[in-house]
């Protein structure tokens, strides 16, 4: 019991929400809104989005970025998703998703190499991307300018990103299944 004699209850971590919806849709938690340039991270113990980096002056997320809940990276974090969609999506939003393809990659920091993939999801509702439901349906300009955005904002914090593939749908879907295995 609490204070004012009410059952104390606990609170459900964004990071433990179960990675699909009833409808069989993938979660992203957005930790950052594309055209921004704030990067937050969700802190548990906080309950909170902590603002974590900002990116440089004349760069920004060219889409919501954010995590899948209940999966556990080879970086020790939640897997990082990028959301297509219409508009921004504010941080700590719970957006409903379908998963188009992965971006392995490997990323480089104090000299030691992880993976440190990107999965690319496309919001459910949206109404500009509602076509998207393959990695191909995306423009091979959007992949490469992604791939260099995120070897960019490595690179601006010290670390190397390097792209090892591009994979589909099943890989993306696979990998999730293995993190939320962990």
């Amino acid at each position: 019991m609490n204070d004012r004699g009410r059952k104390k209850t606990r609170r459900a971590s964004l990071e433990r929400l179960p990675s699909c919806d009833a409808q069989g849709n993938y979660r992203a938690v957005i930790e950052a809104s594309a055209g921004s340039r704030n990067k937050y991270k969700f802190d548990p113990s906080a309950q909170a989005l902590v603002l974590h980096h900002v990116l440089p002056i004349g760069t920004s997320f060219p889409y919501s970025f954010g995590f899948i809940p209940s999966t556990l990276g080879e970086d020790g974090d939640p897997l990082d998703v990028l959301v297509l969609m219409d508009e921004p999506a504010l941080p700590q939003t719970i957006v409903p998703c379908r998963l188009v393809g992965i971006i392995e990659a490997e990323q480089t920091q104090d000299g030691k190499s992880f993976r440190n993939d990107r999965l690319l999801a496309v919001a459910s509702e949206s109404h500009r991307y509602r076509h998207c439901s393959a990695l191909a349906d995306l423009a091979p300009e959007v992949l490469t300018e992604v791939e260099l955005f995120f070897s960019f904002y490595n690179q601006q914090r010290g670390r190397q990103f390097r792209v090892l593939a591009r994979r589909g749908r099943r890989a993306a879907q696979a990998k999730v299944a293995r993190a939320a295995a962990k």
